[in-house]
């Protein structure tokens, strides 16, 4: 999901933010083609012209456009155009590794599955914390990486503890985050 305009970080298109070098999109794709995954297809927008555009160079990624109407708009439409189960991952998180891709998928039976890090684990890392939900008497943030299920089943949550997953870069005080967590990347520009 690449369609966020990033507009509370107020630096241009959100998928093409820098941390470390590298534009976010970059370091997800990288990402996603270091783990088992078997295709990649990026939702754009109108709010990312430039980020479509990044795409179509790089090659190797079917893009789809969406509306721009929100994150959940934008999901929904994508999901009526390609199958299910789908892997579903924010262009938001810099920090995302290929194993974290693997264990999510390793965890996945059927239905839905978010994946979720305790709210305590992004205050202490210091990053925003903007939706939350009780789960266990737990309070548990979403990371962006779902998996939607064809089946409609129930949803299960997965819990990680993984700090990777805890950065998504919503503000410029959570790039500051990114950035210092960041490994080195030669980065695709």
């Amino acid at each position: 999901m690449c369609g966020g305009g990033g507009t509370r970080l107020d630096r241009g298109e959100k998928p093409l933010f820098e941390v470390a070098g590298a534009p976010m999109i970059a370091r997800v794709l990288g990402a996603l083609a270091s783990s088992d995954i078997e295709g990649i297809i990026a939702a754009t927008s109108p709010r990312t012209p430039e980020t479509t555009r990044w795409l179509e160079r790089r090659g190797g990624v079917r893009v789809l456009e969406t509306a721009g109407d929100g994150y959940v708009a934008d999901l929904t439409s994508a999901l009526e155009r390609v199958g299910r189960p789908v892997l579903t991952v924010a262009a938001d998180l810099p920090l995302l590794a290929g194993e974290n891709l693997n264990q999510t998928l390793g965890a996945y039976g059927s239905g839905g599955m978010t994946v979720c890090v305790p709210a305590a684990l992004k205050r202490r890392l210091g990053v925003s914390v903007d939706t939350t939900r009780t789960r266990g008497g737990r309070e548990l943030a979403p990371t962006g990486l779902n998996v939607v299920g064809a089946d409609g089943g129930p949803e299960t949550v997965r819990v990680s503890h993984d700090a990777r997953l805890a950065v998504n870069v919503n503000r410029p005080g959570d790039a500051a985050v990114a950035e210092s967590l960041a490994p080195p990347t030669g980065g695709d520009r």
